[in-house]
């Protein structure tokens, strides 16, 4: 396709609100994903230094 101007290009034909908002819907899920993934492996982190000092305590 060839577009006249970047307003042409945003509109995208009419479908621009589908198409801008779709890719803005992904990029969020996909920044979502990765803070959950971080906050997940720092929680079993956590828990996994927990268990090492409480195994240290029983030891001694």
């Amino acid at each position: 396709m060839n577009w006249g101007s970047a307003g042409e290009f945003f509109a995208m034909g009419g479908y621009g609100l589908y198409v801008w908002g779709s890719f803005g819907v992904t990029a969020a899920a996909l920044l979502i994903e990765v803070v959950l993934v971080r906050h997940r492996l720092a929680a079993v982190r956590r828990g996994l230094r927990r268990e090492l000092a409480a195994d240290r305590d029983t030891q001694d």
